[in-house]
């Protein structure tokens, strides 16, 4: 089972950026669809953003669009979440986790890490 951990979290001001890392524990990364979620407090963990393989094509959910980006270094089993212009609405803890997608929607299916804490000020 693959193993991930985040990293980058941290306290921002609102217009701010920060870049997440998410690093995994498996010879065949390049094998996964991967994907970023958020949860933020008192609410269900929602999708933010997939990256298929080789980064061949990105989805976001549309609260994220044209703010965040996804990437991937399969070099370095590692896919990045650079958020910029940050909101206070962006706060939560955000995980990476394999992702497939069911209909329109996209679901993490493997097991989740401990996710990196994500606060915006206002």
């Amino acid at each position: 089972q693959v193993q991930l951990a985040e990293s980058g979290g941290g306290l921002v001001q609102a217009g701010g950026s920060l870049r997440l890392s998410c690093a995994a524990s498996t010879r065949t990364f390049r094998n996964y669809i991967m994907g970023w979620f958020r949860q933020a407090p008192g609410k269900e963990r929602e999708f933010v953003a997939t990256i298929t393989w080789h980064g061949g094509s990105t989805y976001y959910a549309d609260s994220v669009e044209g703010r965040f980006t996804i990437s991937r270094d399969d070099a370095r089993n590692t896919v990045y979440l650079q958020m910029n212009s940050l909101k206070p609405e962006d706060t939560a803890v955000y995980y990476c986790n394999t992702a497939r997608p069911e209909g329109s929607k996209w679901f993490g299916y493997g097991a989740w890490g401990q996710g990196t804490q994500v606060t915006v000020s206002s």
